[in-house]
């Protein structure tokens, strides 16, 4: 096993350590509210974003428990996106990470107030954190939050995308919504994580390039895997963004230029690291492993 391979391991293992003593267990009531958001959570997620904010804060010195409880509060905020967009309102989606979506198993109602338990947690935890000066604690709430909201966040991207589908957009405006829908949490999950370290501004503006890189690089690999991978590699149901007419990358460029601009947006994001005076191998492989992902 890689260095590289041990540390997306060790996140794996400490974020949902930390996920599990954070989140109420199946047997406190209500249990149906509380089952289901462990089914969600506990799904076998990739914890990319808790990855970014605890790379990002070790590139800059942070013990990695400062990190633990951000990764965490990020991970339950991506979570409940998931379970919102596969509702029948929105993407009307039945697999998500290889299991039944949480309305499948549970129903709508209940899905809806999962989600909703996921954002408030997710508050609640980075309020708490008492490893971390309140300030700095109100400056992450701010962060998160708008990564989360509107207008240039991830309920705001997820209301663009929503309107567009059946529509030709132009590529500038494809970028806009998978930079909010996408791109925003995960630029926030590296920023958090370089902010709870001690980067200055310049080096936040460099981290901020590198990241805004990788989510639209995550979005273009996600949008083809769905164009060229079955259903039971991906964990949720291929085809989908074509069913449903969706505003993506190859639907509007084709799956060879998508792949192109994918390694454009890599070189980007290795680019902005150079000028980091820091050990940025961490965040360099996490890219490599997005633009390689298969599922």
């Amino acid at each position: 096993m890689s260095a590289f391979e041990e540390f997306l391991a060790r996140v794996r293992t400490d974020v949902d350590r930390c996920l599990d003593e954070l989140i109420p267990s199946a047997g406190t009531e209500p249990r149906s509210l509380h089952e289901a958001v462990r089914w969600s959570v506990f799904a076998g997620g990739k914890r990319v974003r808790p990855a970014l904010v605890i790379a990002a804060g070790e590139v800059f010195g942070a013990e990695p428990d400062s990190l633990m409880r951000t990764a965490a509060a990020i991970e339950m905020l991506h979570t409940y996106s998931l379970i919102h967009d596969d509702l029948p309102a929105m993407d009307d989606d039945d697999m998500r990470r290889g299991k039944p979506t949480c309305h499948r198993q549970f129903g709508e109602a209940t899905a809806i107030l999962t989600g909703d338990l996921l954002q408030t947690l997710a508050f609640e935890v980075l309020a708490e954190d008492e490893g971390l000066d309140p300030s700095l604690r109100v400056r992450l709430i701010s962060l998160v939050a708008r990564a989360a909201g509107s207008p240039a966040g991830m309920i705001a991207g997820q209301q663009l995308d929503l309107a567009a589908e059946g529509l030709a957009l132009a590529g500038d405006e494809i970028e806009r919504i998978h930079g909010q829908k996408t791109g925003a949490l995960i630029t926030a999950a590296a920023a958090a994580g370089a902010i709870i370290g001690g980067a200055d501004e310049g080096e936040l503006e460099a981290i901020g390039t590198y990241a805004r890189n990788i989510g639209l690089l995550f979005q273009i690999t996600d949008d083809i895997l769905d164009v060229t991978a079955p259903t039971a590699l991906i964990g949720k149901t291929a085809g989908k963004d074509a069913a449903a007419a969706k505003a993506t990358y190859p639907s509007h460029y084709g799956v060879e230029r998508s792949r192109e601009m994918a390694a454009d947006m890599l070189a980007e994001a290795c680019s902005a690291l150079e000028t980091l005076p820091h050990n940025t191998t961490l965040l360099r492989e996490l890219a490599h492993e997005i633009a390689s992902r298969r599922r």
